[in-house]
């Protein structure tokens, strides 16, 4: 029977830890952005959605 690589295996889970986090800091980065963007146009648009009624 072939030995276990737990040096391979520890690595793995550490870039998919890494890779993870990298993602979560994006979208936080992302989010943190969008709201200053949404306040603009919200800003030029009197009345949100008066075109619905």
């Amino acid at each position: 029977m072939a030995k276990q690589n737990y040096a391979y295996e520890k690595r793995q889970k550490e870039l998919a830890k890494k890779k993870k986090k990298e993602e979560k800091r994006l979208l936080k980065a992302k989010a943190k952005e969008e709201p200053q963007d949404e306040i603009s146009q919200d800003d030029t648009t009197p009345g949100g959605n008066v075109e619905s009624e």
